[in-house]
């Protein structure tokens, strides 16, 4: 496996080489003051001098594990990568000097050597499928299938400000048949990612990260605008990332990123992924779409919207069932531009939240204080929309104040009352003005919140006092009445220490955890994903299913595919996968059934 270890060791990088060899087991990368080395596969854990961490996760076999997991793992030899020419080495120099003199990374949120420590710290090349080794248990017949985790890894280490959420986007598949398991890896190819690659250096700016004070805005955007009349890239293709979600809606398999179209993928029979291109939905979809659309699994349509920083700040749509998309909906009585993630859907409604957290609209705010133009507003009240899901214009949308409920994942919503009410399950962020700058500081509560659509009166208790978030349902009950939540544990955030399995059910004063699962000292997973055990049985238990996730062992740097018993109260891991290498901690993921995948178009 992949190890990696940080030090500092200078503030600026001499030399636009970014990779050197150092050894043959070795490769030192430098990213602005940091040096990330990823080593050859991890030492055999018996020959660690015997102090390795105890963890509850299940331990690897200890027969011949180097030798074996030498032979199976691809290395990550340094990338062959063309040579500059004139035009990108003299805009390479003139960031460099921006992220030198005008914009270093000067805050913890977008310095590289803090935001790429540890697991978060990319791998250097894709991974072709490769095949893995079953160490716990076996793989349930129900598992057959992928299971695809999208995440941010950048294809070029950041030579300034860099924030997590920058990353290009990265596909890490397990695809699982008759009890067996490969790994893939490979890079979502965007339009972004191609023009970089064929450049050989970073050409677009990072959006979370570019825009920090007026100074650093102006330089970045003058060095944009060069690079687009220099013919560098055209920003009409699109900018986006596609690193943060999937979605399977008609037969096609999707890489998301709110700030572009979707992107079209495809698992082939051998477990390899193939990026189709932008998907724009026969020429109807414009601009973006969310990275959480919401798939109705009873009549197939999907939901999605967009948002943006001029009016209308929120326009809602929908897909058929065949994949048709129908006519927008602007939302006009949003009245400021909101960070608006995530949202849900009942079988009436949708529901979206205009929280605290968006635009920073003052110029001079940005001149005096600098930072990030996005930001919180403490005076300003948050707010749930509701507006009927075949609603044709926003004339049926209707405002509920909410003070104090920030949220930026959605988890599940339903109709009670016949259609008179609705209920919302979600995290809720107590500290929001950490949200981009200090992710260590939240703490998400998740809140049940009834909202009576007639009395306008709105209900809410928490559920559970524990920091979570990245949490899912079984797919089967989105949009109705659900019981079971399965929501990942903060140690803080953006680390995820365990996996709770809640029952909404309870009573408004109980903590409603009612399984847990840590995975031990110095390990660490990602949002877990529910897979039922029989999908087509309509007398299956909500719970009977398995919930699945990456685990990464930093004491030994190495990466797990483990599957838990969701209805076991101790979420019991009924197998575990050895993976070939080191899977980064991402966002959010996805499985597929092989019945599926076989129809992909």
């Amino acid at each position: 496996m992949d190890s990696v270890s940080s030090s500092f060791i200078s503030t600026f990088p001499l030399r636009h080489s970014l990779l050197r060899r150092r050894s043959s087991s070795h490769l030192l990368l430098r990213i602005n003051s940091a040096v990330i080395e990823e080593r050859s596969p991890a030492i055999n854990p018996s020959e660690n001098n015997g102090r390795r961490r105890q963890t509850t996760l299940p331990q690897s076999k200890p027969n011949n594990l180097h030798s074996r997991t030498n032979q199976n793992t691809v290395s990550s030899p340094a990338k062959h990568r063309p040579e500059m020419n004139f035009v990108t080495a003299l805009f390479t120099t003139c960031e460099d000097v921006i992220n030198t003199f005008i914009d270093p990374p000067s805050r913890p949120s977008v310095d590289p050597k803090h935001v790429l420590s540890d697991n978060f710290a990319p791998v250097l090349d894709e991974l072709p499928p490769t095949e893995c080794e079953i160490i716990h248990g076996s793989l349930p017949p129900s598992l057959d299938g992928a299971y695809i985790r999208n995440g941010p890894n950048p294809q070029f280490l950041p030579r300034g400000p860099y924030h997590l959420f920058d990353g290009d986007g990265m596909l890490h598949a397990i695809r699982i048949r008759s009890g067996k398991a490969t790994l893939c890896s490979r890079y979502v190819k965007t339009y972004k990612y191609n023009v970089e690659n064929k450049t050989g250096a970073p050409v677009m700016l990072n959006v979370f990260s570019g825009f920090n004070g007026v100074p650093a805005s102006v330089a970045r955007g003058a060095l944009t605008a060069l690079r687009v009349i220099a013919g560098q890239y055209n920003p009409i293709n699109g900018i986006g990332l596609a690193n943060t979600s999937l979605a399977f809606f008609c037969n096609r398999l999707f890489a998301l990123g709110e700030s572009d179209l979707p992107y079209a993928v495809r698992l082939t029979s051998d477990g390899d992924i193939e990026t189709i291109g932008r998907h724009d939905f026969d020429g109807k979809l414009a601009m973006s779409m969310t990275a959480h659309p919401k798939i109705d699994p009873e009549t197939g349509e999907m939901f999605g919207f967009r948002y943006g920083p001029v009016p209308p700040f929120l326009t809602f749509f929908r897909f058929d069932s065949a994949g048709r998309k129908q006519r927008d909906v602007p939302v006009f009585s949003m009245t400021s531009p909101s960070f608006l993630h995530d949202f849900a859907i009942t079988k009436r409604y949708a529901i979206f939240s205009e929280i605290q957290l968006g635009m920073r609209m003052n110029p001079m705010d940005l001149v005096f204080e600098g930072g990030s133009p996005v930001g919180t507003d403490n005076g300003k009240t948050p707010r749930l929309g509701v507006i009927p899901r075949y609603a044709g214009d926003e004339s049926e949308m209707k405002w509920f104040e909410v003070p104090g409920f920030n949220i930026i994942h959605a988890i599940n919503a339903w109709d009670e009352d016949d259609g008179n009410s609705i209920v919302l399950i979600a995290p809720n962020i107590m500290s929001i003005e950490h949200t981009m700058e200090r992710m260590d500081l939240v703490h998400a509560l998740v809140e049940k919140v009834k909202i009576n659509l007639v009395t306008g009166i709105v209900t809410r208790h928490p559920i559970s006092a524990r920091n979570l978030d990245f949490a899912v349902i079984n797919p089967a009950f989105i949009g109705k009445k659900s019981r079971y939540v399965y929501a990942a544990i903060g140690d803080p955030m953006p680390k995820i220490s365990g996996v709770v399995k809640l029952d909404v059910t309870r009573g408004d004063r109980d903590d409603c955890t009612v399984a847990r699962r840590m995975y031990g000292p110095g390990c660490y997973g990602g949002e877990p994903f529910f897979v039922a055990r029989d999908p087509g049985n309509p007398e299956a238990e909500e719970d009977d299913g398995y919930v699945v996730t990456y685990v990464h062992d930093e004491a030994v740097g190495e990466s797990k595919f483990l599957v838990m018993d969701a209805k076991s109260p101790e979420l019991e891991i009924v197998a575990a996968v050895r993976l070939p290498r080191r899977v980064p901690y991402g966002f959010h993921g996805l499985f597929v059934k092989e019945s599926d995948l076989k129809l992909e178009v």
